[in-house]
């Protein structure tokens, strides 16, 4: 690879890293070409981007990046590849569904929204994050508890209120 292709993957990868805030580092070397395509199509259909990267080349393009990346680049050691996402706890569920099958991919590190994750003990704390999708639900779901139970209180009592003033009236 010449001086400015390694230049010029160092940009896109750096690209990449500075449009999200999700990523993980993974190691998927030993997968045969058809757990390989698998996992490849899984992420697709999840909205993961999955690539497989040169660990100097990476590293430099971390350092380019906004982020700080923090220990995550003490891990670029062996095969690497790189999950990026939108959501936080996609690419952990793909790696322990993956995981149930095969003893890979191993979880080498992961960067959500200024937090590194580092090591593959890491897996169940990464997928018991909540997607912003799912959080912005919740809120959702617990400010709205409230008004329906005295928009509900307020139907049945205005009932409940209406029949007596009648009752009284007609007495």
């Amino acid at each position: 690879m010449t001086r400015q292709e390694k230049s010029q993957v160092i940009e896109d990868l750096t690209a990449q890293l500075a449009g999200t805030n999700v990523v993980y580092l993974t190691d998927i070397s030993g997968l045969d070409a058809e757990t390989t395509s698998n996992l490849r199509r899984s992420c697709f259909k999840a909205g993961i981007k999955l690539e497989v990267v040169k660990n100097t080349l990476l590293e430099k393009a971390m350092e380019a990046a906004e982020f700080d990346y923090g220990q995550l680049p003490t891990v670029l050691a062996g095969n690497s590849a790189i999950m990026i996402s939108e959501n936080g706890n996609a690419p952990a569920k793909i790696i322990k569904e993956f995981r149930k099958k095969s003893d890979k991919p191993l979880l080498k590190g992961a960067f959500i929204h200024s937090a590194v994750f580092i090591g593959d003990n890491q897996l169940d704390a990464l997928i018991a994050l909540k997607s912003k999708d799912e959080v912005i639900g919740e809120i959702i779901g617990l400010l709205q508890s409230p008004a329906k139970n005295v928009v509900s209180a307020l139907k049945s009592g205005g009932n409940t209120i209406a029949g007596l003033v009648k009752t009284l009236s007609e007495r």
